[in-house]
């Protein structure tokens, strides 16, 4: 059985809650085409999550990583298709604020998901769900993680699927943070799912 490693993030910024968590604990130990999920949940801090991915990635040995990121305002599911070396953006959870500093310092400017993006959103689409490729994951923690994930991969030479996936708001979440597009919390897990199974 393959294994893939599938992460969110905690609450940040004016978001009070983050359905990557609650989507994320949910699939934790469930089997889905044909990998059993390891779900684990990532901080929001430059100076430390790129970190713990790559220390889950070393410890699980997966066969696949995806990780989840809440794009609140977005409501379509859109499978990122780059990374870019570059910090910026807002304050993270413990007050740092990055000024358009290189991810790794002697990395490539851009890296392209190693995930089947295409396929995930024609499969999305077919089911009925909202979703597009990305082009921009933006400078914050998402595209930080993604960057870590795939440079990690590249360096060594492993052929492992890597990318990330935004989701939009739940139901709960844009009712206490206000004037957001939203999902369900049970269409949201069966587009992870779906996501999943184009592996």
């Amino acid at each position: 059985m393959n294994t893939l490693l599938l992460t969110g993030f905690e609450p940040f910024l004016d978001f009070p809650l983050n359905p990557t968590m609650e989507i994320v604990n949910e699939l934790d130990g469930e089997l889905i085409g044909d990998y059993r999920i390891v779900g684990k949940i990532l901080t929001v801090d430059f100076s430390k999550s790129g970190d713990q991915l790559i220390r889950e990635i070393e410890t699980v040995n997966p066969d696949a990583v995806i990780s989840l990121g809440l794009a609140g305002g977005r409501f379509k599911i859109t499978p990122e298709r780059i990374a870019i070396n570059c910090n910026d953006g807002e304050e993270d959870n413990y007050g740092y604020k990055p000024d358009g500093e290189r991810i790794v310092e002697n990395g490539s400017d851009g890296l392209f998901s190693t995930l089947p993006i295409k396929d995930m959103v024609s499969n999305l689409t077919k089911a009925g769900f909202p979703a597009e490729i990305s082009n921009t994951a933006g400078t914050y923690l998402c595209n930080n993680v993604m960057y870590r994930g795939l440079s990690y991969f590249q360096k060594d030479q492993k052929s492992v699927p890597s990318g990330f996936i935004h989701i939009p708001a739940s139901h709960q979440l844009a009712v206490e943070h206000g004037k957001i597009a939203s999902w369900s919390h049970d269409d949201l897990v069966k587009s992870i799912r779906i996501c999943i199974k184009s592996l």
